[in-house]
């Protein structure tokens, strides 16, 4: 993709950022140009450099569109580019990654850090392949051009040996490469000045010498082994890492391409060896790969780095001592990042990271972050090392204490997820994810907890959440049904309506009541598109009955705290009624008392809404709390369920008893009719109705059931409760 096409893409940036986008192109032609010989005006090269800084800008935006970020054509003219201005050194090369890998990052465009920060690592990796392929093309290029040269010369050598000579020289005297011309065993016969610099010995010193007495000991038999198979025309060309032996004898790591030199006749006469230092690209290489496995904020380990050093770990803990896995969350990151911005944030995170630090510094540990506010310890543990308890502790007094960013004194509590002594032959990718499952029952708990991974616990987390994922398949299949049970008066136990239920029978593990179906369905997202289902299922099955049956029953249908927060439920209800043309005064809603005690997103509005669209809102969920009641006063509630399990157990002249036997009388006066729910028994039937209670759900008025099973029960005209 073209810069031109970027641009129209993605837009140009505002002026702020294009005013940073042109300091820090000039900061970069600075660094360039007191590093390399540029054969362009300072002023010229600036903007060259600010051209290629627009196509990196451009690739980084574009790598979170569609692909990870890679060698683009793009990228590839970037390098390219960088090579023919002579800024493709190792020196330069590390001046550039250093230079926009802190710059990019602080650009008004590319925030938050968190977000770009892997797509600007992949871009600027590419972009360093890129030069070294560009570079590397230039060299064989120039390999080819010298063969050329030296061919061109061997025919000529016999009208003008002396002048071909000399233009040999020229082209290997005035080569940044290293040069060494060899006869076909190997004696050296022409060294250029860059490769006696490179080894450190004057050209001379090393004519007449064994070239493979130049390689490295440990390497010199294979190479050797090499050019003898491109001596006799296995391969055209030799292109290696390799290394030599300097004066002094140290190793020096090359980039080696050799190829045969050929007379007249065609047939071989020497080898000519061109290599390059490769010490800059091994340090440029070490310092990638370093970033790749690094936070860029903290500089920790990421979470690759921590999988791979988990693994490493386990294979050598004690057997009896083992190691100790810790996954940590600030609790209410979020507020700080929404409430003092992303500076703030990134502070915190850095002042946390060297905390952990402090704490584990007596510990064979290792700190990681994980990405946003999470992070991971690893603990080798040893006879000195404190329990996970402890630990813990630890941990938390210690990020408990305020930290100071920009004048605000801030201190976040955080939760944590413990594996203890986890056994040696455990995969690291299951430890980490039994030690996140931990982290989340924590979460669950409230904010400053900590749990500790049990395997029985995790098993049956992983089953629950293994059915929450296939869900919204079974959904899509038809696997997930209705079933309906009768809501009947307690007065003459006739049936006056129906509440539809969801049912699930996943294979292997058995049918799944409507209160475990909706915990699964809040848990992927599924329970909006679910309870519109449910709704528009239960109106059609008893439209359906009114019409053969002649039954003119009511439908209850309860919904989730999500649904009963949900901005667009009057827009799913209304447009249900008017599909299925379902008289709203005929539908019971039912909203969760503790929705509208915590007013979760528009609860309270929605009631109101409903109301006002016909429909008869019904709080559940109520115990013995006064919220139920002032809930009723306070909104147009129509109805009121309660828990008949609050009678269970209780002595028959308990306070209990006698708060339960008022209560009906309460909410009707408040203006609600009374639902009770978990019906079981005839005396429990007897003392609701004593008590004023309208309505009754549960097995003694009939079990849930599909709806061919409860239309047979309907079609008698005289069926009643028991």
């Amino acid at each position: 993709m073209t810069d031109a096409v970027l641009h129209s893409l993605l837009g140009p940036p505002p002026e702020d950022g294009r005013r940073e986008r042109g300091l820090l192109a000039r900061k970069w032609a600075y660094l360039l140009g007191g590093i390399a010989y540029v054969p362009l005006e300072h002023a010229d090269f600036e903007i060259e450099l600010a051209a290629l800084l627009d196509t990196l800008c451009g690739e980084v935006h574009e790598s979170g569109q569609e692909h990870q970020p890679g060698r683009t054509a793009a990228l590839e003219a970037a390098g390219a580019r960088l090579v023919e201005l002579n800024c493709a050194s190792g020196r330069a090369l590390t001046a550039t990654m250093d230079v926009l890998g802190k710059g990019l990052l602080t650009l008004p465009e590319f925030q938050p850090v968190e977000e770009f920060a892997e797509r600007v690592v992949g871009v600027l990796g590419a972009l360093a392949a890129s030069v070294m392929v560009a570079a590397q093309d230039a060299t064989l290029a120039q390999q080819e051009g010298l063969k050329l040269s030296m061919l061109k010369a061997v025919r000529d050598a016999k009208y003008n040996l002396r002048a071909a000579q000399a233009r040999f020289d020229e082209v290997a005297t005035s080569s940044a490469s290293g040069i060494l011309v060899a006869d076909l065993d190997g004696t050296l016969v022409t060294v250029n000045a860059a490769a006696g610099v490179m080894l450190g010995h004057a050209p001379d010193e090393l004519t007449g010498r064994d070239l493979f007495e130049l390689v490295h000991p440990d390497y010199a038999p294979v190479l050797r082994e090499d050019y003898g198979a491109l001596l006799v025309g296995k391969v055209e060309r030799i292109k290696q890492s390799q290394r030599l032996l300097h004066r002094d004898g140290e190793p020096v790591p090359v980039s080696l391409t050799a190829s045969l030199l050929r007379g007249a006749g065609g047939e071989p006469s020497h080898f000519v060896t061109v290599v390059e230092d490769g010490t800059e690209l091994v340090l440029l290489q070490n310092e990638l790969n370093r970033q790749a496995l690094h936070d860029v904020l903290t500089g920790l380990p990421n979470r690759q780095c921590f999988s791979t050093r988990l693994e490493t770990a386990l294979g050598r803990a004690d057997p009896e001592l083992g190691v100790t896995l810790l996954r940590l969350e600030l609790d209410a990151f979020a507020v700080v990042r929404d409430g003092l911005g992303e500076r703030a944030a990134e502070q915190l995170l850095v002042t946390v990271a060297q905390r952990l630090k402090s704490v584990l510094a007596g510990q064979k540990a290792l700190l990681a972050r994980f990405g946003g506010a999470e992070f991971a310890v690893l603990v080798e543990n040893a006879p000195d090392t404190p329990e996970p308890e402890r630990l813990v502790h630890e941990l938390r007094h210690e990020l408990a204490e305020p930290t100071y960013v920009d004048g605000h004194g801030l201190a976040l509590s955080v939760s944590v997820g413990v594996v203890n002594r986890p056994a040696r032959d455990r995969e690291a990718a299951e430890l980490l994810r039994e030690a996140h499952q931990a982290l989340r029952r924590a979460k669950a708990n409230g904010h400053g907890q900590w749990e500790l991974s049990h395997p029985e616990q995790n098993r049956l987390d992983r089953k629950t959440d293994a059915l929450a994922a296939v869900m919204p398949g079974a959904f899509e299949d038809g696997d997930v049904q209705a079933r309906y049970r009768p809501l009947v008066r307690l007065t003459d136990g006739a049936a006056h309506g129906v509440q539809v239920l969801l049912s699930w029978d996943p294979p292997g593990v058995g049918a799944l009541s409507d209160q475990c179906c909706r915990r699964l369905a809040e848990t992927t997202g599924l329970m909006l598109p679910l309870g519109e289902w449910l709704l528009r299922t239960g109106c059609q099955q008893v439209g359906w009955w009114r019409q053969r049956l002649d039954r003119d029953l009511r439908l209850l249908v309860g919904l989730s705290p999500h649904q009963a927060a949900d901005a667009d439920l009057l827009t799913r209800v209304g447009g249900v009624l008017e599909e299925t043309r379902f008289p709203a005064e005929r539908l019971l809603v039912e909203l969760p008392t503790l929705a509208l005690a915590a007013d979760l997103g528009k609860t309270r509005d929605n009631l109101q809404a409903l109301a006002d669209l016909g429909v008869r809102p019904v709080i559940s969920d109520c115990g013995l709390g006064g919220g139920a009641l002032a809930a009723v006063a306070d909104l147009p509630v129509q109805g009121v369920r309660l828990d008949c399990g609050l009678l269970d157990g209780a002595a028959p002249d308990s306070l209990v008893v006698d708060l339960l036997r008022e209560l009906p009388g309460l909410v009707r006066r408040a203006g609600a009719e009374v639902i009770v729910d978990g019906l079981t028994t005839a005396g429990s039937a007897a003392f609701w109705r004593a008590a004023g209670a309208e309505l009754a759900l549960g097995d003694h008025c009939g079990a849930a059931c599909r709806p061919d099973e409860l239309a047979a029960a309907f079609g008698d005209p005289g069926w009643r409760a028991p």
